[in-house]
């Protein structure tokens, strides 16, 4: 089930674990996405914590967050951006998100089929979705006394499978969240250090989240012609001689 929103809030906003949390997330995803110039972006459960970078160029930035786990008002200080929706029913247009954000989303969603389909319907062709999940491997997944230790987690293989049976195609991916989830001071000091280390190797099962990039499949379109030319009757027996007896009205 979704975390309420005040317990989220709480935790990466009031707390030093879920700040160096925030951080390290943002700073893996703007490695991917570095800007969003013009464009609009959409995040959904509670991924407000990574969209700040966006806020000054993109076109348009909507923060949604389920019923089940409430929203709050966000970015503090300027024109709020959030808004309260039904996992199944965003308010967004369809085809209209060029980046998509997915945090605390699908892996504590009791219907993530539907979430999935509605990340479908609303990215534009040619967008792209990222969805941070739990890694099940990682020690994050481990511990409760995070937000990641709530849900369902997943390893990189299921989390592409399951993308996949929703008519997405994985791009990429990439892992955060090294340092053990402690409050005890030396880990948190020592986080920046082992995020550094982590993000050099490749194993996403070290990471406590997967960040997976996805692109929408776009259907091919038929070529022109192709249809008129099939149902064209073939002629590869024209010209050959007609056996005896037979006539070109008895064959049928």
């Amino acid at each position: 089930m979704h975390l309420d929103v005040l317990d989220l809030r709480q935790f990466y906003y009031r707390t030093r674990l879920g700040r160096i949390a925030q951080k390290a997330v943002r700073e893996r995803m703007l490695k991917m996405w570095p800007e969003a110039k013009g464009q609009t972006v959409v995040g959904f459960g509670f991924a407000v914590p990574l969209l700040r970078p966006y806020l000054a160029d993109a076109r348009r930035v909507i923060a949604l967050m389920p019923g089940e786990q409430g929203v709050m008002p966000w970015p503090a200080g300027l024109e709020n951006v959030s808004a309260l929706c039904r996992e199944s029913l965003w308010p967004v247009q369809s085809e209209s998100a060029d980046k998509l954000v997915c945090l605390h989303g699908v892996e504590t969603s009791e219907h993530p089929a539907a979430v999935l389909e509605e990340c479908q319907r609303v990215l534009a062709p040619g967008g792209r979705a990222l969805f941070i999940v739990p890694n099940r491997s990682g020690m994050w997944a481990r511990r409760d006394g995070t937000p990641f230790g709530f849900g369902r987690p997943y390893s990189l293989g299921q989390l592409e499978a399951q993308l996949k049976r929703h008519d997405f195609v994985p791009e990429r991916h990439a892992a955060a969240l090294f340092s053990p989830p402690s409050h005890r001071k030396f880990w948190l000091k020592s986080s920046d250090m082992l995020e550094r280390i982590g993000g050099k190797l490749t194993r996403s099962r070290a990471g406590g989240v997967i960040l997976l990039e996805a692109s929408k499949r776009v259907p091919a379109r038929p070529r022109p012609g192709l249809a008129a030319a099939v149902r064209r009757p073939l002629r590869v027996l024209e010209g050959a001689p007609t056996p005896a007896g037979v006539s070109g009205r008895d064959v049928s």
